[in-house]
């Protein structure tokens, strides 16, 4: 547990000299007196060292705050390790990214942030683990989505159908060679999955929006003169429609700390995320292209790429994510 210390006794022979009183300001009375008596050598002393973190959960690891809903499916909704550092930095889903250093492994960075080698492999289009080298930059994003177990009659078409999934998708992030390769009791993962039975998209009336005026969050319109064309879905995202290439800005001001301009990238196509002051993150998705790059410092409303339909979408659009605040649009 963090905070615990482990004492060690260590030996050292080393010559030193203390001057009267100094062991007074730790000790008092006769221990302050013996401890000054030692004035040639430390014979020994206690140092506190730090022990390494325990992680009693053995299931901890595998990314997910994992909760039993039905049928034995479980609801994902993003990675919360046993550490309380970790828990902090991903209360929120917040994306992160990571330089992998020599001598890593992919099982070994997704312990660290508390999530699985899919999930990394399939956020960063990674074909094989041993794929990854030392200098090469990922992309750590919280996956949301539904567990589900094989059960007889099962197949990938009628899974995706029941979740709201994709065949595609279900078979990368599970590193599965074929539809056909599914087995009664094995897990899968459905990336973006939901557990109801209602129709897969509920869309909000469109609204055509106006120009960029500050929201009670702080944010400004990422797409000024775009229509909405889904509310709140996915991880805390509105759509909003409009031509291709239209300009797309910066909600609010803040650090670029992924720029991904090629790729499937989750289903994300091109996409951005900015890091703000108060710890936010917003994320524009589907871009034809990027403008800005990683530690790229931008001004609120600053235009960053164009809005495109890269990626899982199925027309001109702005998927546009909030991260640890609310979405005001």
């Amino acid at each position: 547990m963090i905070g615990e210390f482990l004492l060690i006794t260590l030996a050292v022979a080393v010559p030193i000299s203390v001057q009267a009183g100094f062991f007074s300001k730790f000790f008092t009375g006769e221990e302050a007196q013996a401890k000054t008596e030692v004035v040639g050598v430390f014979t020994a002393t206690d140092i506190p060292l730090l022990t390494a973190l325990q992680n009693p959960n053995p299931l901890g690891a595998r990314g997910g705050a994992e909760i039993v809903v039905d049928e034995n499916a479980l609801v994902s909704t993003g990675p919360v390790g046993e550490d309380d550092i970790a828990e902090q930095k991903t209360s929120t889903g917040e994306i992160r990214v990571y330089t992998v250093r020599e001598g890593d492994s992919l099982s070994r960075v997704a312990e660290m942030f508390g999530v699985t080698t899919n999930t990394i492999m399939w956020a960063n289009d990674i074909n094989k683990a041993t794929d990854i080298q030392p200098g090469d930059v990922l992309v750590i994003l919280p996956i949301v989505g539904v567990q589900h177990t094989v059960k007889k009659g099962d197949t990938i078409s009628t899974i995706a159908k029941k979740y709201e999934g994709e065949v595609d998708e279900i078979l990368s992030y599970n590193q599965l060679t074929s539809a056909e390769g599914l087995s009664v009791g094995d897990v899968l993962i459905i990336p973006g999955g939901a557990m109801h039975a209602a129709p897969a998209r509920v869309y909000a009336e469109p609204t055509k929006t106006s120009g960029p005026v500050a929201s009670g969050a702080g944010f400004i319109h990422p797409a000024p003169g775009s229509v909405k064309t889904q509310g709140i879905h996915g991880y805390n995202a509105v759509d909003l429609a409009g031509g291709y290439g239209a300009p797309i800005r910066a909600a609010s001001a803040g650090e670029i700390i992924v720029s991904k301009s090629s790729g499937w990238n989750g289903g994300y196509g091109n996409y951005i995320v900015i890091k703000h002051a108060n710890g936010s993150q917003t994320l524009y998705a589907h871009l034809m292209r990027n403008d800005v790059g990683v530690g790229e410092y931008v001004a609120q409303g600053q235009v960053i790429g164009g809005m495109g339909n890269t990626g899982k979408s199925t027309g001109n659009h702005l998927h546009f994510e909030v991260r640890g605040a609310r979405n005001p649009f």
